[in-house]
């Protein structure tokens, strides 16, 4: 009897939340089983006859990797792999592919929304009006008030969501600037950012917008001291990652009157304990972690998730692999 060559998520019963099309894996010769494992331990045993495991958000470590000899490739249900240990799956030989392009244009224009509510004070006017509040023009509460054309708009993080960004800022008429130690001035050029140094951004933007992967180098990139590198009365948008804003150095922030306010689409700890010191201030707008979401980009990464499957079941390489040096490793489980 043919063994099945399993396609594996351990993370919920029903799947990744934008599914998994069970008949592309199926014609590449898989089969696809979703269930919920309680612990690391449990998934590891789960995972004993998986070639291909696709993961959402759990760590993917040197130990764990190292008990599971047949699996071929990891698949990340996103963009983000800060939770894989690259080094470690490329030292055994197993490929880790990501669907770069998901969201693009979904966290791109969660993130400009979050500037309008901010700046226009939209969340803040809403709840006014709620409580019985009308005023002709608008309540001294809701000033200052500036247009944000002319303003100009500062991205920490330069990849497909950050230049895609640029270029609908660009279109209301804000001025991009922006820095991202991975990518070269010249290659942001075209999509009309200028490229500075860090705490240059910080200084000269009206706001400032992080698309930064999670890291240990972009842990709490806004700090005591980068928050006061802002202008007095400038904007922070996080659709990044909570860990790279310390809440308490934001807190002491707004308190002081420092910023105009914030918009976050992430917190450091997912969902927050109640109550949370940031909730005080009506010149923050959240949202629940869900920039990335629409229709489309949940369409795109199912079936980018599971053909890249099929691929490595294929012994093809996942067009996103990456960990690119597993390809020249003699130990590449991944081959025809």
């Amino acid at each position: 009897m043919e063994t099945e060559r399993l396609v594996l998520f351990t993370e919920g019963d029903d799947g990744p939340s934008c599914g998994l099309d069970a008949a592309i894996i199926r014609q590449s010769g898989g089969t696809l089983r979703c269930v919920t494992a309680a612990n690391q331990a449990e998934r590891l045993r789960m995972a004993q006859a998986a070639e291909v495991l696709v993961i959402n958000q759990v760590p993917i470590t040197r130990e764990f990797l190292g008990g599971l000899p047949r699996l071929k490739g990891v698949v990340r249900s996103g963009i983000g792999v800060d939770t894989v240990d690259l080094d470690a799956a490329s030292d055994f030989g197993v490929a880790v592919a990501n669907v770069p392009d998901f969201c693009r244009e979904e966290v791109a224009e969660h993130a400009l929304g979050l500037i309008f509510a901010v700046a226009r004070k939209i969340a803040q006017a809403d709840r006014l009006v709620r409580r019985g509040g009308w005023y002709e023009g608008v309540s001294a509460e809701m000033l200052p008030m500036r247009q944000l054309s002319g303003q100009t708009l500062g991205l920490i993080g330069l990849g497909r969501i950050g230049q895609n960004m640029a270029r609908k800022a660009q279109a209301l008429g804000l001025q991009v600037i922006g820095h991202d130690p991975q990518v070269a001035p010249a290659a942001v050029e075209p999509a009309g950012i200028r490229w500075l140094p860090f705490d240059d951004v910080l200084h000269q933007a009206d706001i400032v917008s992080f698309h930064v992967p999670g890291s240990p180098a972009t842990r709490h990139l806004m700090n005591t001291r980068t928050l006061a590198l802002m202008k007095p009365h400038a904007i922070l948008i996080n659709t990044a990652r909570g860990q790279v804003v310390d809440e308490l150095a934001l807190e002491a922030a707004l308190a002081a009157g420092h910023l105009a306010g914030a918009g976050l689409d992430v917190l450091e700890q997912e969902p927050p304990r109640l109550p949370h010191p940031l909730f005080k201030f009506e010149n923050v707008v959240f949202t629940c972690h869900y920039a990335s979401c629409s229709i489309e980009a949940y369409a795109r990464l199912c079936r980018e998730m599971s053909e890249q499957a099929g691929e490595i079941l294929r012994g093809e390489l996942p067009r996103h692999l990456v960990n690119i040096r597993v390809k020249d490793l003699a130990q590449c489980r991944v081959r025809k």
